[in-house]
C-alpha cells in the first residue's frame, strides 16, 4: 500500500507522460506559466535531475556500462532523491507539484529493456499517487519527424542502440520510441492516464489542460499579498527542500491563452 495517498496530501501533484518528441514538456511548461500566473505556488521537478546520481549516470552513459538493471537502479536512486528532497515536501505544504516524467517512464523504458514489471512497480511503490496524469499520444512517424528536425545526432542510450534492435541509430531509435509507445498504451489503462492528442493544434492542447486541472485547485497554496521568499519560508521549503530558481516559481501575469 502506498504510505503518501493523494488524500493525505494538501497539494496537487501533475504529471506529463510520452514518448520522446511527443510536446509534453511544451504543453507543461505552459501550464506552469498559467498557475505562477494565478499566483499558485508551483514547485517543478524533472527526470533524471538528482544532482546525486547525475554524475554516476553521464559517467556511466559516456563508458557504455548501464546494463538493463543498473540503468533502472540508478533511475529509481534518482526519482527516490527527488520524491523525499522536493516533491513530497512541497505536496505536504500544501503547494503545486509539476513533474516532467513519473513513474511511468520507468515502467515503460525499463520494462522495454526487459526489467520486470512487477518488479517495477514494487519499486516505486513509495511514490505519491499524482492528482492527475497526462500522456500524450503521438503517432510514431510525427514523433521522430520532430525529434530529428532537431537534433543533429542520437546518443547512445537514447537511439536504444545498447538493445540490439538495430546498427543504425535512427532505426534503432524509432524501433526503440515504437516499443516504448506499445508499453505506454498498456499503462494507460492500467493507471488511468489522461490521454491527450498530440497532433492537436498546440491551444487546445493547453486548453484542455487547464479544464481538468482547474477543478482540483481548490484550497492549494497561493502567494497572494506576500513575497516568494516569504511564502517558501511559510511553506518550510526554504533551505535544504528547495534552494534553485529553477525549482519553485511565481511570477504574476504569465501564461494567458486567448
Amino acid at each position: 500500500m502506498n504510505p503518501f495517498e493523494r488524500d493525505d496530501l494538501p497539494g496537487r501533484l501533475f504529471i506529463v507522460e510520452g514518448i520522446d518528441g511527443s510536446g509534453k514538456s511544451t504543453q507543461l511548461d505552459l501550464l506552469h506559466k498559467w498557475l505562477v500566473g494565478e499566483g499558485y505556488l508551483v514547485v517543478f521537478s524533472e527526470w533524471n535531475s538528482s544532482p546525486i546520481v547525475k554524475g554516476t549516470t553521464k559517467r556511466g552513459k559516456k563508458r557504455k556500462l548501464l546494463s538493463p538493471m543498473s540503468f533502472s537502479l540508478i533511475h529509481a536512486a534518482d526519482f527516490a532523491s527527488r520524491i523525499h528532497d522536493r516533491i513530497l515536501p512541497a505536496l505536504q505544504a500544501g503547494a503545486i507539484v509539476l513533474a516532467d516524467r513519473y513513474v511511468y517512464t520507468a515502467f515503460a523504458r525499463d520494462a522495454v529493456r526487459g526489467v520486470d514489471p512487477n518488479w517495477l512497480r514494487r519499486v516505486y511503490s513509495f511514490a505519491p499517487t499524482p492528482t492527475i496524469s497526462f500522456y500524450f499520444d503521438v503517432p510514431l512517424d510525427e514523433a521522430i519527424r520532430r525529434i530529428m528536425e532537431g537534433r543533429p545526432s542520437l546518443k547512445f542510450y537514447e537511439a536504444g542502440l545498447d538493445m540490439g534492435l538495430a546498427d543504425d541509430p535512427e532505426d534503432s531509435f524509432r524501433r526503440y520510441q515504437g516499443l516504448i509507445r506499445e508499453e505506454y498504451d498498456r499503462l494507460v489503462g492500467e493507471f488511468g492516464l489522461v490521454r491527450m492528442d498530440a497532433t492537436e493544434n498546440l491551444i487546445r492542447q493547453q486548453q484542455r489542460m487547464r479544464q481538468l486541472v482547474e477543478p482540483h485547485l481548490n484550497g492549494v497554496m497561493r502567494i497572494e499579498g506576500q513575497s516568494l521568499s516569504d511564502a517558501l519560508v511559510k511553506a518550510r521549503l526554504r533551505g535544504r527542500y528547495v534552494s534553485g530558481r529553477q525549482d519553485v516559481t511565481q511570477v504574476s501575469g504569465a501564461g494567458r491563452l486567448a
